[in-house]
């Protein structure tokens, strides 16, 4: 049930690849900066995550937003109680506290969200300028150096999609933010799901490129490195569709149903609609892009 966070922590580490031409020795500076915030994250994700565990029992933490009923159950040791049905509620010190991690999670989501806008916006932009899209997308500002044109359908769509759910859920997005924050984090994945494998089909299609990065191990090594990374995502994927799934397989103990997100209880269907309907719409819209970028891909041979 905790594969999806679990793995989203550890993915975007590339982004930094999509300004490399913008570094002095991108060879150099993209694999430190890879490392370094690969140990950040394993520090300030798995403390929290093993102080989580240590404190609480298995089947008190389910996925996605299961984490943050977590921490608050940890911050009634401050101050607070946890009723019979599982709600926390924090008083004193322990309100204290939860406060500031709730700040800080908005924080959190803030950067986070503005710098994989940032490597996001620039991937597109290249891919449009390469022919995986309207070309008029790929324009880079030459005053401002950055995606302008990229930017700017982001921000109108983003605007137009939060005015939609506002009027779907009639005000109250409690009841489909689990649905939306899985996804928001399927969609980045189906998208990893089918760059793992380039790894090894340009190895083996293009021996003789020069690579700056390598994998040890020759052909088998990027191929061993690239199906593991595939199967977790993919695994992802269809978990993150079908919460659940795996569980009570083997003779384990466990319901699928009880993977659901709390406000789609016994809402199987529905929870499933509001993940597998706008995944179609956002495949149509790429075939639409890839379409749209026949004429540059034809100009580029």
């Amino acid at each position: 049930a905790l594969v999806p966070v679990l793995i989203f922590n550890y993915v975007g580490f590339e982004l930094p690849s999509s300004a490399a031409e913008e570094m002095t020795n991108p060879k150099r500076d993209i694999p430190l900066s890879i490392l370094r915030s690969g140990l950040a994250a394993l520090l300030l994700y798995g403390g929290p995550i093993l102080g989580i565990l240590f404190v609480l029992p298995g089947e008190r933490i389910g996925s996605l937003g299961g984490f943050i009923d977590a921490c608050k159950a940890v911050f009634t040791v401050y101050g607070g109680s946890i009723a019979a049905d599982g709600t926390v509620h924090l008083t004193g010190a322990g309100a204290v506290f939860g406060g500031v991690a709730a700040a800080g999670l908005i924080i959190g989501l803030l950067t986070s969200g503005v710098t994989w806008a940032m490597g996001a916006h620039r991937a597109q932009a290249v891919a449009c300028a390469d022919g995986a899209g309207p070309a008029w997308l790929g324009h880079i500002s030459e005053k401002h150096g950055t995606p302008v044109r990229v930017n700017l359908l982001s921000a109108i769509l983003a605007s137009l999609l939060f005015v939609v759910a506002l009027n779907l859920t009639g005000g109250d997005g409690e009841k489909y933010f689990a649905a939306g924050l899985g996804l928001t984090i399927c969609t980045t994945f189906i998208s990893y799901v089918i760059t793992f494998p380039s790894l090894a089909v340009l190895r083996r299609k293009y021996p003789s490129v020069p690579r700056p990065y390598s994998v040890p191990g020759g052909r088998l090594g990027v191929r061993l490195v690239s199906a593991l990374a595939t199967a977790f995502v993919a695994f992802t994927v269809v978990v993150l569709i079908w919460p659940g799934f795996g569980v009570g397989w083997f003779g384990t103990a466990g319901s699928a149903a009880d993977a659901l997100p709390a406000s789609f209880a016994g809402q199987r269907l529905r929870y499933t609609l509001s993940q597998v309907v706008p995944l179609t719409l956002f495949v149509g819209i790429g075939l639409a892009f890839y379409a749209a970028g026949a004429r540059t891909r034809r100009e580029k041979g």
